[in-house]
Parts: C-alpha cells; sequence; structure tokens
C-alpha cells in the first residue's frame, strides 16, 4: 500500500529512470489533458511530497499525481513487457530512448505550472521524510482537535505527511492506544514520541523493498527461540493479521472499519474505546 516511504522509493526510481532526458513519447489518459504533449522536453526531476508525486518538467510544468490506495509508477526497458496491470489502467505513460515510465490506476493526473504546486501540497503539514519536517509543528496540529480519534488524526495528511493506513494502525499499536481513541486522551509525552515513532519507521523504511515496523523487536512466538530469522508474516505488529496472534501477547487481532478504512488492533495490548 502506497505511503510516504513508498512514493519516496518511486520518486527515486524515476528519477534514476528519467531525469536529465528528453522525452520521446508523452501520453496522458485523463480527459482533462489527454491532448498535452510532453515530448521533446527534459525531465527535470522527481519529488516526493507526503504522499504527492511532483514531476518537473522542461518549460514550468509540473506532472502531479496521487497513488492513493493502489496506484503505481512502474519503470521499464524498450523491450520489456508492461506487467503493471491491464490497458484500461494505465493513466501516464512518460518515456525516452531508455526507459519507459508507466503510471497504473492513478486517482489523481493533473499537469500544472510549476510556480503552482503550493495549489496542491500546500495544505500539507510536516513531511516525515522531507527536509520541511518539524516534530514541534506536528505535534501541535495533531493535538488541535482533542476529540478527534487518534487514527483520523494521523491519516490527515494536514498534520503530518507520508501517514497511511498500515503506518496509522502500527502507530497506534506502538502507542498502546485504539484507534478510536480521543488523541486529546493520550498523555502528551506518549503523543511527542508517537511523532518521534512515526518519524522513525519511516525513515527506517525509505529504501527498504520490504516494509517492517518490528525492527529492533523481539516477537512473541511460542515455542521458538526469541533470536531466530523473522518470518515476512512478522515484518508488521498488527496490519493484516486478522485473528492471528499478537506478536507481543498472543491475543488475535481483530478488524473493523475506520473511516472506510480496515484497521487492526489487539484488543489487550491497546487500550481505548473500539468500534
Amino acid at each position: 500500500m502506497p505511503e510516504g516511504d513508498t512514493v519516496l522509493q518511486t520518486a527515486k526510481r524515476l528519477h534514476s529512470a528519467l531525469a536529465g532526458q528528453v522525452l520521446t513519447r508523452s501520453d496522458l489518459r485523463v480527459p482533462r489533458f489527454a491532448t498535452a504533449d510532453l515530448t521533446g522536453r527534459t525531465v527535470l526531476d522527481f519529488s516526493a511530497r507526503g504522499k504527492h508525486l511532483l514531476t518537473r518538467i522542461e518549460g514550468g510544468l509540473t506532472l502531479h499525481s496521487h497513488l492513493r490506495m493502489d496506484g503505481a509508477w512502474r519503470v521499464y526497458a524498450p523491450d520489456e513487457r508492461w506487467r503493471g496491470g491491464p490497458a484500461h489502467q494505465i493513466r501516464a505513460v512518460l518515456a525516452n530512448t531508455a526507459h519507459t515510465a508507466v503510471g497504473y490506476r492513478l486517482p489523481v493526473l493533473e499537469l500544472l505550472r510549476t510556480g503552482d504546486e503550493e495549489k496542491v501540497v500546500g495544505h500539507l503539514g510536516p513531511d516525515l521524510l522531507g527536509p520541511d519536517w518539524n516534530a514541534d509543528t506536528a505535534l501541535h496540529r495533531l493535538l488541535t482537535d482533542p476529540a478527534r480519534p487518534l487514527g483520523e488524526a494521523l491519516l490527515d495528511q494536514r498534520n503530518l505527511a507520508g501517514i497511511g493506513n498500515v503506518y496509522k494502525c502500527e502507530l497506534c499499536f506502538l502507542a498502546r492506544a485504539t484507534p478510536w481513541l480521543p488523541i486529546g486522551r493520550l498523555p502528551e509525552h506518549t503523543a511527542a514520541l508517537l511523532v518521534t515513532t512515526a518519524k522513525q519507521l519511516l525513515e527506517a523504511n525509505r529504501d527498504r523493498p520490504v516494509r517492517t515496523t518490528t525492527l529492533g523487536a523481539r516477537p512473541r512466538t511460542t515455542g521458538t527461540p526469541a533470536y531466530r530469522t523473522r518470518r515476512p508474516s512478522e515484518n508488521l505488529w498488527v496490519y493484516g493479521r486478522t485473528h492471528r496472534p499478537c506478536l507481543r501477547c498472543g491475543t488475535p487481532i481483530r478488524a473493523s472499519e475506520q473511516d472506510t478504512r480496515p484497521t487492526y488492533w489487539c484488543p489487550r495490548c491497546q487500550s481505548g474505546p473500539t468500534p
């Protein structure tokens, strides 16, 4: 699932393949920009801002995309088969003589003036993986509405940018609070530690091919040594682990929806209201 670390990795991969090169093909498959032709322009750079991707192009243009739940950009060699999905899911194609970048299932794709980028990302809070990161500002924004459920506050990109549903669930587990707990009921030092932990997790995963939030921990596994090699199913504490034993206490993990998103938590390790 695309989150801040995924978008940053995508930006790096696209930058390596296209930046500094002239586009030999440009195909934006959304009605509003279907006639736009970027062929002959040089790609300047790719930048991740929270969960937004900004592709800056010669002539003062920026292609803005957002991956949301299942969008993706794939990079292919000239003779490589495109395997990111069926053709009807393709929203963008950018190519030079050496590489082709294909955007699949992009719910947001728009071409704008580079000088207008703030119109699409200016509302975002401090970026957990960006140069504008400021923990104090992020904490202040999170606590602005004390009655708001913790999970919803973490997902609000106006508070801090880069957290998606996976990190929401994992951070709530690490804070030992359910995602439905009003954030104002968190002790102040716990809220501050939550912000610090969010930064540490995304930094730790910014270059990892497989996301993990159990780094440095020893998940509980009955009958096997704590120092044994961790299984892939133990990379995350609770996300996607419905009915599996909690890695900390062994209680079966539960799942429900919060704001239409699947949400996972341990009923023993995490205190607070539940749905």
